[in-house]
């Protein structure tokens, strides 16, 4: 009977690597660079070497129309298997019900137990686990040393206004300009962290339920960002540019600031000497606090694949603490697992502007409405068509407020009544 035994297990052991050899998985990568896939490409070979059965294909889309191409592709039924998720997009898919939950695969997990709770909850909707986040953007300012010092700048800004004048001064030097601005895709943040920082608050909306994106400290927020494009403190093509635009013109020199997550550091510093240039804070503004973003990006699984299990092994290998630390380190973000921040790695003068962050008391993180389905449009689309034609002078500050407060008290509503 031992005998037999042994040779079923042996037969179906082959059967199932016979089965696991047709196995491909599709993988689509939105927040596209070429580092970035090749950290990826990395990765995903050595689950590949891992589970000889199974193939992966990475389909990389261009960030700056990755949200259009990926409906695109979902609604024309080419529905990836696994796909990294930015949380602005989450409550879209995860509310549709076209995500596969992860709660229970995460729980028979081997290191599900080291994630930590911001992880859980970030990952989550509705009590519900869709995304196993890979790690956290927060935005900080970077700074060129040396320009500030040709511009007669002896400190790097800490307010608003120290900072335009910083900007203004530098952008008098011959052939250079004093703000890296993102008036590409990608760009909300930077339009909710002005308009937040001037306005002395980064709640979204009152107890009403209205938005707040038009209060006059939003709009003179919003105008501050129009008024550095316009008055000659940010390059004149900045209204297009998008993250490697924005990463380029900083490291070249071209412009002294630039505000961005700890992944432009990677790039910055392969091509700047670390004394060359630093990172701060976000300044504050008249109510001296500042309130830099913070998010997230992670895999998530649609529901529709027909290989749930092999899915998860992949979002496990690539969410391992071992492949996390690895990501966290080339892509630049903060791990996702507890103990993790205390890698020697993380503890150098690089990342100083994001831990003086998180331990400085006038500085508050501000997490976007993720929660509301319409987020990611608006992210992607309305604010970015809408914020380019009032940097190019077609459309005022209070105009453009005007339709954000609008919409955005809107899809409040729509998400307060499913509550």
């Amino acid at each position: 009977m031992k005998k037999l035994l042994t040779g079923l297990s042996a037969a179906a052991m082959m059967m199932a690597s016979a089965s696991y050899a047709d196995t491909t998985l599709k993988l689509v990568e939105v927040i596209t660079s070429p580092e970035r896939t090749v950290v990826l490409q990395g990765l995903v070979d050595q689950y590949e070497a891992d589970n000889p059965g199974v193939t992966v294909e990475i389909v990389s889309l261009p960030w700056g129309q990755a949200f259009e191409k990926l409906a695109t592709m979902v609604a024309g039924g080419d529905v990836p298997d696994v796909v990294e998720m930015p949380d602005t997009w989450q409550a879209l898919y995860a509310g549709s019900g076209q995500l596969a939950s992860l709660t229970d695969h995460v729980a028979q997990w081997e290191h599900g137990d080291t994630l930590t709770d911001k992880t859980i909850a970030m990952g989550s909707q509705a009590g519900d686990l869709y995304m196993i986040p890979y790690g956290f953007y927060l935005r900080a300012m970077f700074y060129n040393k040396k320009l500030l010092a040709q511009a007669g700048i002896d400190t790097p800004p800490a307010t608003m206004e120290e900072f335009k004048a910083a900007a203004a001064a530098v952008s008098k030097l011959d052939g250079k300009s004093g703000y890296c601005l993102r008036g590409g895709p990608g760009g909300t943040n930077g339009w909710i962290m002005f308009g937040a920082a001037m306005n002395g608050t980064n709640a979204f909306f009152t107890e009403d339920g209205v938005s707040r994106m038009n209060e006059p400290g939003s709009v003179e927020g919003i105008q501050f960002m129009i008024d550095l494009y316009q008055d000659g403190s940010a390059p004149r093509d900045s209204v297009n540019w998008g993250f490697n635009e924005i990463v380029a013109g900083f490291y070249s020199g071209n412009c002294a600031f630039l505000d961005q997550d700890p992944d432009a550091l990677i790039a910055i510093a392969e091509r700047m000497p670390a004394e060359d240039f630093a990172v701060i804070p976000m300044p504050v503004g008249p109510s001296g606090k500042a309130f830099p973003t913070i998010g997230f990006s992670g895999w998530s699984i649609f529901k529709s694949t027909e290989h749930e299990a092999e899915s998860f092994d992949l979002i496990a290998a690539l969410s391992s603490p071992e492949s996390n630390s690895i990501w966290a380190q080339r892509v630049g973000v903060i791990p996702i697992h507890e103990g993790a921040d205390r890698d020697p790695f993380f503890q150098t003068e690089q990342f100083k502007g994001w831990f003086d962050t998180l331990n400085g008391a006038q500085y508050v993180p501000t997490t976007m409405p993720t929660y509301l389905e319409q987020w990611g449009y608006f992210a992607s689309t309305t604010l970015l068509e809408t914020s380019q034609e009032a940097l190019l002078g077609q459309r005022s500050a209070q105009d453009i407020a005007d339709e954000w407060a609008e919409f955005l008290t809107g899809e409040y509503a729509k998400w307060q009544a499913k509550q």
